[in-house]
């Protein structure tokens, strides 16, 4: 029911929304006389904050047409390389007519980005696949908005998206470097170790980034949440079904509109002193800053809603009974053992002030992975970063990125338990 009564306030502010867009615009023409009066300014800056915070946000564009190689722009075209009903595989192919560039970059090692499904889109990334670019091929998960899968694909749950993880493993071939980004650090390792249980090629190494590998270290707020409440209430309380305008309608989700509200309930007086921040550079035509603003509440404010089964079991199995580390975690019926792996590097990365994964949460990979020799293991704690700082932004580019591609240069030959051939690049022209 609440779903169904947000969506009619939606429907209901949306013209106000546009109202207020419109007005904003009408006070500041030039053509009327009296916008150049010390209060018009004021009055369009009070008309666009109430657009911004009434309008509706979809999810954006990764908007990467080009990047940097040496002294070259390349062009970049994003693609579809798989297509599942829950996640599209996202491939960002850079192109040269320069054969001195293309060959540099087939030559360079190949990573896949793992994005979080925990409420923003993978465009939140969209830093850590510009920065990569430069000297990396470059894959990333897609989510689907689960309001947009039909029923009729039926559920997904924990175990299908290590599933999907292994799928995307395998298309792109054991000469692949898996960089997994806040939540996916758990079905990532998941995924891993079962393939190399198996005995199937593993990723050459695993760069896991501010994840709950065990929420049981310095347990933040998120963490506090989801281990005081039970399974039922999360059920009874955050679990709604899709109203009917949308394609996935009666499937059973975690809404993106509460997710985001709960986002802001974490920081609420920092949100408001932002957008309070911007009313003000309205007013003086701090164009710079304010576009700053947008850009960012563009990206935070879009919202995708997650499947119940996947999120209902991430909090059961991640956040209560810590099923990784106490060893106790199946899949499909199989045992995850991170013991197992012993040809995947290790990378762990974690922010000294992070808030949403606490200290200690991603580095106890290394007690679990236990066969990977210890000079194939690394940590990293990335000084005055939060949790965003360390994939996207100053603290990303100039402190965390130097050490990713160090890392994944180092360890580039690391032997994979099964003998197989890298996909080979048809393609000409393209890397």
């Amino acid at each position: 029911m609440i779903y169904d009564w947000y969506e009619s306030q939606r429907a209901i502010l949306s013209p106000l929304a546009d109202f207020a867009q419109a007005a904003s615009k009408f006070y500041t023409n030039p053509l009327w006389p009296l916008s150049q009066a010390p209060s018009m300014q004021r009055v369009s800056a009070s008309y666009e904050l109430m657009h911004r915070l009434l309008k509706s946000y979809e999810k954006p564009d990764f908007d990467i047409s080009s990047v940097r190689i040496g002294d070259r722009d390349v062009a970049v075209q994003q693609q579809v390389s798989l297509d599942k009903p829950f996640c599209r595989l996202l491939r960002f192919k850079r192109f040269s007519d320069d054969a001195e560039v293309l060959r540099a970059m087939k030559a360079q090692p190949t990573v896949l980005i793992v994005a979080p499904l925990s409420g923003h889109h993978a465009t939140l990334l969209r830093d850590t696949v510009r920065t990569l670019l430069r000297n990396h091929k470059v894959y990333i998960t897609d989510w689907v908005d689960a309001r947009m899968v039909p029923t009729e694909h039926g559920t997904f749950s924990l175990d299908d998206y290590v599933g999907y993880v292994q799928d995307f493993i395998r298309h792109i071939g054991p000469d692949v470097h898996v960089m997994s980004v806040c939540q996916p650090t758990v079905p990532v390792l998941g995924a891993i170790s079962l393939m190399a249980s198996a005995g199937e090629p593993t990723p050459r190494t695993m760069v896991m980034m501010g994840g709950p590998i065990d929420a049981r270290h310095s347990p933040t707020a998120v963490n506090n949440l989801a281990t005081n409440k039970s399974i039922e209430w999360f059920e009874s309380n955050v679990i709604y079904r899709v109203p009917v305008n949308y394609p996935g309608a009666g499937r059973r989700v975690y809404p993106g509109f509460l997710q985001h509200t709960g986002f802001i309930a974490m920081n609420p007086d920092r949100h408001m002193q932002s957008h309070y921040d911007y009313f003000l550079q309205l007013v003086r035509g701090d164009d710079d800053d304010a576009d700053a603003h947008r850009r960012f509440y563009d990206e935070y404010n879009a919202v995708l809603d997650m499947d119940a089964d996947y999120y209902l079991d991430t909090i059961r199995t991640v956040f209560q009974e810590f099923a990784l580390v106490h060893g106790t975690w199946t899949v499909g019926g199989r045992p995850v053992r991170p013991q197992d792996i012993r040809g995947t590097a290790l990378l762990t990365i974690e922010g000294e002030l992070d808030d949403i994964s606490g200290a200690g949460q991603t580095q106890a990979a290394h007690d679990l992975c236990t066969s990977i020799p210890a000079s194939q293991r690394a940590h990293y704690t990335v000084p005055g970063a939060g949790h965003y700082g360390i994939f996207s932004g100053r603290r990303w580019r100039e402190l965390v990125y130097p050490r990713v591609t160090e890392f994944i240069a180092a360890h580039r030959l690391v032997a994979a338990p099964a003998a197989a051939a890298p996909t080979p690049i048809k393609a000409r022209r393209r890397a």
